[in-house]
């Protein structure tokens, strides 16, 4: 038996258990736009694009591990409201978008995304990297494979292992090296917006503020009094604190 064949094997099985994605998206709200594009390794994808007011900035959203954009439609009607562009897509294998999720995949599905919104007349000055729980993890990435203004992440730990960990003590230790945002975070040269549910039964508050203890400065961390980790986006006084972050990062709170 080849060992090889089993780690893929191995690989598969715990992929299963990061991603739950769903095929059905409903029609994009009023005012949002499809999209489609490329990824580097030929990969079709779909996306929502709501246009920006004028000179606004634009969230690049990666969302989290189960669903798809359809989901998060109300949120991203709230963040127009408040003047954002918003380009939200799916990972491989979620929605509409083809293959299927694998970390190096969805990283590469992060940096097709801006380069859409690139694209589509959203400068890097203005270009926000914004994630939710696991799409934290993706945008920083992102925001250490391209130029942007800001990031912003939202219910989102510090290494998968240690989410797995809170949930199944020893056997967090088969997450292995996946999704190491702390690895990363400390390389960031743009300001930070570490938002998280002080109720999140999901990922663990703690989780957060050590993710946020982590982050170079400029920094700022909003914690929502009451929230958990599926209605942490609900609350409008943290949209309302993204949208002015995105606006002016760099700006005393």
């Amino acid at each position: 038996m080849d060992p090889h064949d089993d780690r893929c094997r191995a690989s598969a099985t715990f992929d299963g258990l990061i991603f739950f994605p769903d095929p059905h998206v409903p029609a994009p709200p009023p005012g949002v736009e499809e999209r489609g594009f490329t990824t580097a390794d030929g990969v079709r994808l779909h996306a929502w694009w709501a246009p920006p007011a004028a000179a606004a900035p634009v969230l690049v959203w990666s969302h989290g591990n189960a669903g798809n954009i359809g989901g998060r439609a109300p949120v991203l009607g709230a963040l127009a409201r408040r003047g954002l562009g918003v380009l939200a897509y799916d990972y491989r294998g979620y929605g509409r978008s083809a293959g299927h999720p694998t970390e190096a995949g969805v990283y590469r599905d992060a940096e097709a995304a801006y380069d859409a919104a690139r694209t589509a007349g959203a400068p890097a000055t203005r270009l926000v990297a914004f994630g939710e729980s696991l799409g934290g993890a993706v945008s920083v990435h992102l925001a250490t494979a391209r130029a942007c203004a800001a990031v912003v992440l939202v219910a989102t730990f510090t290494r998968l292992r240690d989410v797995a960990r809170a949930h199944y003590g020893p056997l967090g230790f088969l997450a292995g090296d996946r999704f190491d945002v702390l690895a990363r975070i400390g390389t960031l040269r743009v300001p930070v917006l570490i938002a998280h549910g002080d109720r999140d039964e999901v990922v663990p508050f703690a989780l957060g503020e050590r993710l946020f203890a982590a982050a170079p400065a400029p920094k700022r961390f909003v914690r929502v009094p009451g929230a958990h980790h599926d209605d942490v986006l609900d609350d409008p006084a943290l949209l309302d604190a993204i949208a002015h972050f995105a606006r002016a990062p760099e700006a005393p709170r």
